[in-house]
């Protein structure tokens, strides 16, 4: 792990621990995996570069890989950014990030961190409802 996302990473994990998760640093490829109350996050972080959206793109790219071929049970996953690349992080869709279990972190400058999550009510400025069909039909 090389510069900011070094610090990126090391406030994310001082976050969660506070929170009482138990977190462990480069497992298989995944840079945090945390649990607690038998819910497991596995989270990918970047630090600030000079093409955030393009880094934050392919961040997406190796969460989605890191997911596996079956779904986890109890599991969140989280994409963990540098406030300035928020927006960047937030062009992924709340709903697609609900649907995927995905939560956004920012981390700022003084060592906060703040989640902006995947629901409406975690990241209602980024939600825009997905219509689906409900199988009943004109016949």
């Amino acid at each position: 792990m090389r510069g900011d996302e070094a610090r990126v990473v090391d406030a994310f994990c001082a976050f969660l621990e506070a929170e009482g998760w138990r977190v462990t640093r480069e497992v298989e490829f995944v840079d945090v995996v945390a649990t607690k109350d038998g819910t497991t996050i596995y989270a990918e972080a970047k630090g600030r570069t000079t093409s955030p959206g393009l880094d934050v793109d392919t961040m997406y790219g190796q969460l989605l890989r890191r997911m596996g071929d079956e779904p986890k049970q109890r599991a969140r996953y989280a994409v963990v950014v540098p406030d300035a690349a928020l927006p960047a992080a937030k062009r992924v869709p709340t709903w697609v990030r609900s649907r995927l279990g995905v939560d956004v972190y920012a981390v700022y400058e003084d060592g906060r961190v703040e989640l902006h999550g995947s629901t409406a009510v975690t990241d209602p400025d980024n939600f825009q409802a997905a219509w689906v069909e409900d199988g009943e039909g004109e016949e």
